[in-house]
């Protein structure tokens, strides 16, 4: 095979309210906001991005059907099940599931689900001790 994809370099959320939601990934997730040219938010964390893009937007091109609310990410944390669900609790957000156990890219994990301001799917999951690094 000629082409072989390495790594998910950013991703692109549609959202009613892009200052809502940036205030959201920073103080629940900690990921840090900049913007990547003059009106185009994004959040960055680790070697990773998503894109803020708001649900009126004449950026393009852009996905077939942009909706707020209609995906479901995972985040992976080293951060134990338990302090992740009184992180969120602290920060006055529900978590809808969890700690359930799960199987990630790497293996094993435990991951505890919750809701963004847009509806979207959030899981935040931490593999245990003896999960193998990914591959570089």
């Amino acid at each position: 095979m000629a082409v072989k994809a390495e790594r998910l370099d950013h991703l692109v959320l549609t959202v009613r309210d892009v200052e809502k939601s940036l205030a959201f990934y920073e103080r629940v997730l900690g990921l840090r906001p900049r913007a990547y040219k003059p009106g185009r938010p994004a959040l960055h964390f680790g070697v990773q991005k998503i894109n803020l893009q708001p649900e009126r937007s004449d950026a393009a091109p852009v996905a077939g059907a942009p909706t707020p609310g209609s995906a479901d990410l995972c985040f992976i944390t080293r951060a134990a099940p338990e302090l992740v669900a009184r992180h969120l609790a602290a920060c006055g957000v529900a978590v809808e599931a969890g700690p359930v156990a799960r199987q990630g890219a790497l293996g094993a994990m435990t991951s505890i689900y919750f809701r963004d301001p847009d509806g979207n799917l959030i899981e935040v999951a931490t593999y245990g001790e003896d999960a193998p690094e990914p591959p570089a």
